[in-house]
Parts: structure tokens; sequence; C-alpha cells
């Protein structure tokens, strides 16, 4: 008997991209020979509710309630969002890309209050493109009609979740269930219409739900009950990010009025053990299941009772998106955070270096949980592979890596197989700020396609980042977001304040260290968040050690991840919020570095203790050539010319060499005797980044040392350093 799967990604995620949880599953069961059906119906609902017949359906919906004067005014311009809303959307898509000189012309798009933001931000236009910038006030447009309709026909919208605040901290099932006893929203009426055509067509007996974020929880359930109403024989699964942090408690029997499953972890096995359980192939009383949740009896069951070991990374298969609207997502800017920018704006496949954390200390992380412990590498050739086939499938050669932190010696074998291969691709990933990140690593990266990296520096304070485990220092930091600056690689941090125990003291020295990072234009982008404590991470799992106590010991029903709790300090660490956001807006655009820290706060901080040349200092340390003898020497340049001339001086003649190589900028050249000029002509033909073979810097030394002798000193001359500025790396 043939199961048919249909997989789907419930409102919202990203306008820009699909989220590539859906396309994991397929790519696994394609290596299984088991067809499925995969579907993003976040893009689907926002493409029929942004169209002329979405307005006009949207802009007839009853307002029961008095309109603020930036609703009446959308209204009151309604015919005009009528008439550019489908060519729009067809810009956002590329279709369209001779509109932006209209949109930037001023007076075709309606402006509501959105557009008032963009007194403050002339400044950004004169660096922005035409497209750009007519991508910029489209997406003001899009975010005008957004407050419409959170005002006056759905207060749970958001572009990329929906209704998130029932999935947040709900440790019981209550609100949710009884939200779901109501008549569908606008919005849900939208999702059951398109879920609807899915289903007749497809016709599954399985229907898979990836639920990764708060914000798809409560239109995963509303799929399932709809779906449950009109087609009890379908069979419906959970799983995703969502469950595997929040649902590993789950006993509310009332979840599976609308859910026969809820998978843990890795859905590879478990996926496929239910469709051997409800194919019929194998007897009920000898089917086993993999970390899933069922109803048994009456009552929730935890069922891992197959002995079966989970699929090796090697052995997952290659991400599918065939089937999801490819061509049809929206690209958005936000132009204050260069990061959150590229988040939306462009197309990008997701791939995996590796499973987990290589590092897996960080002690407000989920390092309990097997997607952070579970660290398993893909080697870096079947990485490339996957890289090309999906560059082939879905004409795209933008790729984000979504590894929690990507190994460095991955990484450089990832970019040295790219290179070999001469692969035109442009990706970026997640990183740990440490000392292997060296200068000719990020030159590697670069090199390679690597146009941004993100990474935590946490909280900018020595003592916190070894209380939370992070195995780095500020001074490293910097140090290592210099390289990455100087490579023409753009560098995101993630910042955190609040951590347990942590002084009002040291958040003022953490905002200094951070206003010193931007000034010296070695951090581009950056993102404060509060520190949120959650059961899996060490400071959950063990609040004692740390400073705090648990607000209460009573595990909830449906999720339990977020903990409330009360720091021994306390600190109020909310009021530095609005601070700490609006300095760190003005250190990206590059300004303001010469405020005191008060002028962020509206209350009175203690003055900082960090002296005002930390990094300055920090930066200033020599840096030393890596020259351990297991280090890789690789060339990434061409074989150069080689031309012999005579020297003379003061009677004494000998023969010299000029080496000549063209780059993709300009052209140049070395000179040296001779002996040495052929043997770095020969040299660098072996450490060819298009040679399989890879020479050490012990291997480059032998062989120097063959005819010549004095290495170091040929090694560390002038003609080599010059050839360092254009490629010969040390890694």
């Amino acid at each position: 008997m043939k199961t048919e799967l249909f997989i789907i990604t419930p409102p919202f995620t990203q306008l820009n991209t699909p989220y590539p949880a859906s396309a994991y599953i397929k790519g696994f069961l394609n290596t299984k020979n088991i067809s499925a059906t995969q579907a993003d119906l976040g893009i689907e609902v926002i493409l029929k509710m942004f169209s002329k017949n979405g307005l006009t359906s949207l802009f007839a919906t009853p307002v029961t309630k008095p309109l603020s004067a930036n609703s009446k005014r959308i209204l009151a311009l309604k015919n005009e969002y009528l008439k550019t809303i489908d060519t729009v959307i067809h810009f956002l898509q590329g279709k369209n890309p001779t509109l932006a000189l209209q949109i930037c012309s001023s007076d075709f798009l309606p402006e509501a209050s959105r557009f008032s933001q963009l007194e403050e931000l002339d400044w950004a236009f004169g660096a922005m493109g035409t497209q750009d910038k007519a991508k910029h006030l489209a997406t003001l447009y899009l975010e005008d009609l957004s407050d419409y309709i959170v005002e006056c026909v759905d207060e749970n919208f958001g572009f990329s979740r929906y209704a998130e605040r029932l999935g947040r901290s709900a440790n019981s099932f209550d609100e949710l269930y009884t939200t779901l006893a109501q008549a569908p929203s606008y919005i849900d009426q939208l999702l059951i219409s398109i879920l609807k055509e899915h289903i007749e067509k497809v016709q599954p007996e399985l229907f898979l739900i990836s639920v990764p974020f708060p914000g798809n929880l409560y239109s995963a359930f509303r799929a399932a009950q709809w779906v449950k109403k009109h087609h009890p024989q379908i069979k419906i699964s959970m799983g995703g990010g969502f469950p595997n942090t929040e649902l590993r408690s789950l006993s509310d029997t009332r979840v599976f009025e609308f859910f026969d499953f809820i998978t843990l972890d890795d859905g590879e096995l478990p996926i496929e053990l239910l469709i051997e359980n409800i194919s019929g192939r194998v007897p009920k009383e000898m089917q086993l299941y993999k970390r899933t949740f069922l109803l048994e009896n009456g009552k929730v069951v935890y069922r891992n009772d197959s002995f079966r070991k989970d699929y090796k990374q090697a052995d997952v298969g290659t991400p599918d998106y065939s089937g999801l609207l490819l061509d049809q997502y929206i690209s958005v800017i936000e132009i204050v955070n260069p990061m959150h920018r590229m988040w939306s704006d462009g197309r990008w496949n997701k791939l995996t270096m590796a499973h987990g954390c290589y590092w897996g200390k960080c002690t407000f992380c989920d390092i309990s949980l097997d997607y952070i412990k579970v660290y398993e590498p893909v080697q870096a050739k079947q990485i490339v592979d996957r890289i090309e086939e999906l560059s082939i499938k879905t004409g795209q050669n933008g790729f984000h890596f979504v590894d929690e932190a990507a190994p460095p010696a991955l990484m450089r074998e990832v970019a040295l197989e790219i290179l070999r291969r001469k692969l035109a691709v442009t990706w970026w990933t997640n990183i740990r700020f440490e000392k292997s990140f060296t200068a000719d690593l990020c030159l590697l990266l670069k090199a390679s396609g690597c146009i941004a990296v993100s990474g935590g520096l946490e909280v900018a304070s020595d003592r916190l980042l070894k209380l939370i485990e992070k195995g780095v220092t500020v001074e490293q930091v910097a140090r290592v977001t210099r390289n990455f600056t100087e490579a023409g690689i753009m560098v995101h941090a993630y910042l955190m304040y609040g951590y347990p125990t942590q002084t009002i003291q040291e958040t003022v020295d953490s905002l200094e260290m951070v206003r010193q990072l931007f000034e010296a234009g070695i951090l581009q982008s950056g993102f404060w968040h509060q520190f949120a404590m959650t059961a899996h991470s060490p400071v959950g799992l063990y609040p004692e050690k740390f400073g705090v106590i648990k607000d209460s010991e009573i595990i909830g029903t449906f999720a339990n991840n977020d903990i409330n709790y009360t720091d021994r300090t306390g600190i109020d660490h909310n009021k530095f919020s609005f601070g700490l956001k609006k300095s760190l807006f003005n250190f990206m655009h590059g300004i303001c570095f010469d405020y005191e820290l008060q002028d962020w706060f509206d209350f009175k901080i203690p003055r900082t203790k960090i002296p005002k040349d930390f990094i300055e200092i920090a930066l200033n340390e020599d840096q030393q050539f890596n020259t351990k003898p297991t280090a890789k020497v690789v060339w990434l340049g061409n074989n150069p010319e080689i031309d012999y001339f005579t020297k003379t001086k003061k009677g004494n003649s000998w023969e010299m060499t000029t080496l000549t190589f063209h780059d993709k900028k300009q052209t140049f050249t070395i000179q040296t005797n001779r002996n040495e000029g052929e043997w770095l002509s020969a040299i660098l033909q072996k450490i060819s980044i298009e040679r399989e073979k890879v020479y050490t810097f012990a291997d480059v030394k032998a062989d120097f040392e063959t005819g010549m002798e004095n290495f170091e000193l040929f090694w560390y001359s002038k003609p080599v350093n010059n050839l360092r500025e254009f490629g010969l790396l040390v890694l």
C-alpha cells in the first residue's frame, strides 16, 4: 500500500524564503523512495491576502470599533491600494524591476504612518540604489496595510508570526483550546480555503505539520482541526522546533483531539516509523515508535521503544524544495539592521554543515537537548555536493547555513572545496568568535563566497563570559571581528543583558565595549535581547548555581520551556532595554560615538570602568603568522609569469627573477634571486587551490630546504609578505 504524505509549514515564518524543515524531510523521504507533497501555507496566505481580490475582501470586512486616524486614512485610500497592490507584489517577487523608478518617484504608492520614518532615514538613501530604495518603500507600504489589518481585522496578524501570544509560555492549553473553539478568523478562513485545495488534491494518509516557532502554533492547530473535522481518516503529526523545546512534558489529552502524533527531535526515523505503522504493513501489537507522543487508553503516552538508531547526517539526503512556490516569495528591506535585512531580502537555500553544536557548553543554551547536544558534522565534499545539487534544482546560488555554530575547521574545508570546484556561490552562517578565525582563514572564507557571519558576543564582560562558559574573551572577539571585517565579511553580534548576577556596572561596561567595537569599525550589526531562562539550559536545570530562583516548580500540562524566575540581585533589567537598543541603532549608523553613556538612559547609571582605548589596545597586539608545522599553506592566485634579468652592483653580478601576477583587480610583481624565484613559482603551483593534495607549513619548509637554506628568512621577506596580501594563506 502506498502512503501519500502532505507536509506543511503553517502561517507565518518568512516572506522571502521557505522555512527548510519540510524540504529536509522531503529530501530524506526521497532516499526511501517515498513520495511526499509539501507546501508553505504562510506565503500562500500572504499572497492571497495581499492581492487585489484579497484587499477588496479585506476592506469590505465590517469594523465594529472606532478607527484611528491612520486606519481612516488607509481606508480612504483603498482604491489606491487596490490599484497598486498586484504590481507591488510582483516587484517584490523580482518580476517587475522597472517599477522601482515609479515607486521612487514619491507619487505612486499611497502613504500612511509608516512613511513618517523616512524623515529620520534619509541618510540611508544616499547609499542605496534605486532597487533597494524602492524595496524599502514597498515594505513600508505593506507595513501600513499590516497596521490596518491588526487594528481592524485581526489583532493577531504579523508578517512573520500569527497569534504568537498563544504559543508563548503556554503552560496550560486552556487559552489556545478556548480560542480554537471560536469561529475561524478572517486569516483562518484564508488558511482553510488554501488547505482545502491541497488536501483534496493530494488526498494524504499522513499529514505532517512543522511548527518551528510559537508564531506558527495556533495556525497548526487550526489546520489540524479542519482536517480532523472534514477528513477524519487522515492521520496528523506535529514536529519541529516548538514541540522539540516546549512539549517535552506534554500530558493534556485535549491536544490529541487535533493531532494523532507529536514527534520530538530529528524527524526522519520517527516519521519513517509512522509511515510503516499507518500503512498497515505492521500489526498494531508490533508497532514501534521513536520519540513520539500519542493517546493510548485515554492517556498521553510517550513511545520511544524502537531500538533503531537515528540516521547519520550523511544519509538524510539533500533538502528538496520542489513543490514550493520558489518564484513567488517576497523580498523586503528593513534597513535599520544589516543582518535583519539579509534575513529578509532575497531567497536563501538552507543547509547545515553539522548537526548540533561542537562547543555545547553555553549555560543559557538548551544544551541538554539533542538538536544541540548531538554533534555530527557532514563531510565537506558532501556539503558541496548538496550546494551544487540545490543550485541546479532551485536556480539559486545563495546559501544560509543554519548551524548552531559552524565549526571553523569544517568551514575551512568547505571553502577549499568550493574554490577547487570553481563554484560561484554566496553564503553566510552562525559562528563562535573563537581564535581559530585567523586573518588568513577569513580571507579564504571570503574568497569562497562567504559574505557575513553572526555570532554570540552575548555579554561583553569577561566575568560573565566565563560564567556563561562561552570560551572567549572580549579581546579575542575584537580581534576575530577585525579579521572578518578586514576580509570584507559583515559581522553581526548577538548581545545579551540581564544574565543572572549581572550588575548594573557590568551592563554599562558591556555597552561601552559594544560602543568601542562599532567605533573601531569591526562590528557592523548587532541586536540586544534580554536573557530568558529555559527549562533545558544549565541555568534552568540548576538555577541555584547561577543565583536565581524559579518562581514555580509546577510543570504545566502543555508547553514548558520559558521559566519565570527571580534574580537575587533584585535588579530590574527591563529598564535598560530602550537605552541599549537606541544606542545600538545609532552605533550601527556610525554616529553618536562621542555621546556619554548616560545620555542613552533617563535614569542614573554609573560611569563605565572600561578604558576608552580598551578595544584599540586589544587590536594593536602583535599578530604573528601562523607557523605551526601542521598549518595548511594554500595559494589562491594564478600561476605567475617569470622573467629573468641580471643585477649588477659594485662589479658583482647575479641572476634575478621577476614574477608577474594578475589578480581580479590589478597586476603586481615581486623580485627575488633566481633560485628562490624558480622555487617560489614551482611551490605556488604545488599549493594551488586547484590541487587536491594539501601542503603543510612543514612540507613547504622541507621542500625549500632540499636546495636552499634560511627558509624563515625568506618566508618573512618582503616578496613573500606581498604574496600574503594577494592570496598566499596559512590556515
